[in-house]
């Protein structure tokens, strides 16, 4: 979606990714390699001008080995501060984010005097993957055998995220703050609200402490910032993301400018533009259907397309696993409660299916 913007303004877009006909090739040059290959980073180093990334995971030795460093947004050093979410965690608490409680644990036995509580991988976990929450001893056992820490049990209220554009020069602008919520079985985001029903000082209080965090990185780019309103009404700052988010793909439809277009304007060193709403949206996931694999089948496609103010992304992953993210839809309407009723209707007639059966 990013190389889709690129193409627009006349750049030319080259990617690095493992997959053969992975998504981006569609609209962008492939060099097919592993994101931790130094000869393919190094062949995209002597193409490009100016580097970004997709993903956290990747080997940041072999990154500083590779490319020039210096050309890269957001830069190496946050990178590194973001891939280990417990050193995230450390760096904003230490600059005054507020963050939920978080410890650093060694065994067992540190978990035990703060149940309930949520333990957490501190590097590789992700959409879910490498968090678990304890609510009694007995679920010790299934504690993670990892380098870990934990975080208070917070009793959330609602789970909010803000996608926050900083360019070169410092200029900084945040899109409208978004309800979240997430497929519990996969701990993935399901659907998101756009804008969030939030009272307007909470609302600025979220833009003010999302827009922090991103200046204390001295971040440059576009950052998912994934935050809490609990229950007794603290605002906590619960993630960030370095790179393009989820919770802004509504902006495609919904905003004067899209957080994609905006990555553009970023790293092309172009004026930022507006991050003003238009419209109303609800964003669904697109997720493969439990018990099925193999080359993907989009059930209800035609019944949910015809539908005013539906607009479907596919991918193009060419295999399907249960809960894979292949797409997305964003569903805009003056009125949010239509909106809510046809995303309800794409969710229960829309399906992503394999041809295989698991």
């Amino acid at each position: 979606m990013a190389a889709q913007e690129g193409r627009k303004l006349g750049f030319n877009i080259v990617v690095v990714d493992p997959t053969k006909h992975c998504p981006a090739s569609m609209v962008a040059d492939h060099i097919l390699g592993s994101f931790n290959n130094p000869e393919k980073l190094h062949q995209l180093d002597k193409i490009a001008d100016v580097i970004t990334y997709e993903v956290e995971f990747i080997d940041i030795n072999i990154l500083k080995k590779s490319i020039d460093i210096s050309k890269v947004y957001p830069s190496i050093n946050i990178l590194e501060i973001i891939q280990d979410k417990y050193k995230q965690k450390k760096f904003l608490s230490k600059a005054g984010i507020p963050v939920p409680f978080f410890k650093e644990v060694k065994s067992i036995n540190d978990i035990k005097p703060f149940i309930p509580v949520v333990q957490k991988v501190k590097v590789g976990g992700y959409d879910g993957r490498g968090v678990i929450i304890i609510k009694t001893e007995k679920d010790l056992t299934k504690a993670l055998n990892k380098p870990s820490y934990i975080e208070e049990f917070v009793e959330i209220e609602k789970e909010l995220a803000v996608i926050v554009v900083r360019d070169i020069h410092g200029n900084i602008k945040t899109y409208p703050v978004v309800d979240m919520v997430f497929n519990k079985e996969g701990n993935l985001l399901d659907y998101l609200i756009a804008p969030a029903t939030l009272d307007s000082k909470i609302e600025n209080q979220v833009k003010d402490i999302a827009s922090s965090a991103v200046e204390v990185l001295d971040g440059i780019g576009v950052f998912g910032v994934e935050l809490f309103l609990d229950k007794k009404g603290r605002i906590l700052l619960n993630e960030i993301a370095p790179r393009l988010h989820n919770s802004g793909h509504y902006t495609i439809e919904a905003c004067k400018t899209s957080q994609f277009e905006q990555q553009i304007r970023i790293l092309s060193n172009l004026p930022l533009g507006s991050t003003d709403q238009m419209i109303p949206a609800i964003t669904i996931n697109l997720l493969g259907e439990n018990g099925f694999s193999g080359n993907p089948i989009y059930e209800g496609l035609e019944k949910v397309i015809k539908i005013d103010g539906v607009y479907i992304h596919i991918y193009g992953k060419r295999q399907i696993f249960p809960l894979r993210k292949m797409g997305h839809v964003t569903v805009i309407d003056k009125d949010i409660n239509k909106a809510l009723e046809k995303a309800k209707y794409v969710k229960e007639n829309l399906k992503v299916k394999g041809d295989r059966k698991l």
